[in-house]
């Protein structure tokens, strides 16, 4: 089936056009309106000035998303969007063009979850992978253990109690003078440094629990750098980068060590925008390959926001019996288990 999905729950517009069956799985097109040069100017992404640039973006690259995969509205048999969690107004704007589209033209119309859509990018480059599989989505906004236990029913089993992940890499790159998003650029100053310079702590939450904090972590680099400063000492930007990064990863990789242990499952799958994070990629690589277990990324171009991953779990929210009508709403937060 064809199916015209819409991502708009932070700071990027996309429409995608995705060809779905159980066995076949390909993305036809999928438009990306970024926002990141607005956002740079406040250091972050402002919600008011995101949705505005949503609605001005939208209705674009639709048109764009069909013309580039050769179909009309006619061809399309379902229309996804993305209704949580995010930025509230962000949502809205996604939420209502796609209530609108379906219903003029008479197409079903499924509400996605975020979260959901970002894992089932993974399918596109394995479509072999099923479920079920423990799930690490690790973003600027989000940092959850799932455990997948099909494709449509998720439970989250850890998560950061505190700052995402991508969150802290931001607030540390931007201590460091990195400019807004931070993720690319540490990664690469990250393998200039040593990552043993600086003792940091560890972000996993000790216990038998699955959970991270980032606050910690975060403030022992900005006060590593304000003591520095007082001090007049030279403060090497790049094993600041390096150990913040190892700290992180390790962090990140004990807790899905963890989790494999705890369930049992032999696959694990990377979601997100920080899975485009070479040393994270790399740390699970070694854990997975010393575990004997599968370990599945997904594209860079697929790790952040677009509207061919929410096409994806679309289809399978279809096949659920998922249907939205007028009344389908946008909601900031989602639920724990979904």
């Amino acid at each position: 089936m064809l199916i015209l999905a819409f991502e708009s729950s932070c700071d990027e517009t996309s429409a995608a056009v995705v060809e779905m069956t159980d066995s076949r799985r390909i993305i036809k097109s999928n438009i990306v309106a970024s926002q990141i040069k607005t956002h740079r100017l406040y250091g972050g992404v402002v919600p008011e000035i995101a949705s505005r640039a949503h609605s001005e973006a939208i209705s674009k690259i639709t048109y764009e998303a069909l013309d580039v995969a050769g179909v009309t509205l006619g061809d399309i048999d379902a229309i996804g969007v993305t209704n949580t969690p995010g930025l509230i107004g962000a949502l809205l704007v996604g939420v209502n063009f796609a209530k609108s589209l379906a219903f003029a033209n008479n197409i079903p119309l499924v509400p996605v979850n975020h979260i959901k859509g970002h894992v089932a990018a993974n399918y596109f480059a394995y479509p072999e992978l099923k479920p079920p599989f423990i799930a690490l989505v690790v973003s600027g906004g989000h940092t959850s253990l799932i455990s997948v236990d099909s494709y449509t029913e998720y439970k989250t089993v850890g998560h950061t109690r505190d700052d995402a992940a991508g969150e802290a890499f931001d607030k540390v790159g931007r201590v460091l003078g990195l400019s807004y998003p931070c993720g690319a650029e540490m990664d690469a100053l990250a393998k200039e440094g040593d990552p043993d310079a600086i003792k940091l702590p560890m972000a996993a939450i000790g216990g038998d629990n699955l959970d991270l904090s980032f606050s910690g972590l975060k403030t022992a680099v900005v006060n590593y750098m304000n003591t520095a400063s007082q001090k007049g000492e030279d403060v090497k930007s790049a094993d600041v980068a390096a150990s913040f990064t190892k700290s992180a990863v390790n962090s990140i990789t004990v807790k899905l060590e963890a989790a494999l242990d705890k369930y049992g499952y032999k696959t694990l799958v990377l979601a997100g925008g920080v899975a485009a994070n070479s040393h994270l990629r790399g740390s699970l690589e070694k854990m997975c390959a010393r575990r004997g277990v599968k370990l599945c990324m997904p594209p860079l171009s697929l790790c952040g926001d677009n509207g061919a991953m929410i096409g994806a779990q679309c289809y399978f929210e279809y096949k659920n019996g998922v249907r939205a009508d007028s009344s389908l709403n946008a909601y900031a937060t989602g639920s724990v288990s979904f």
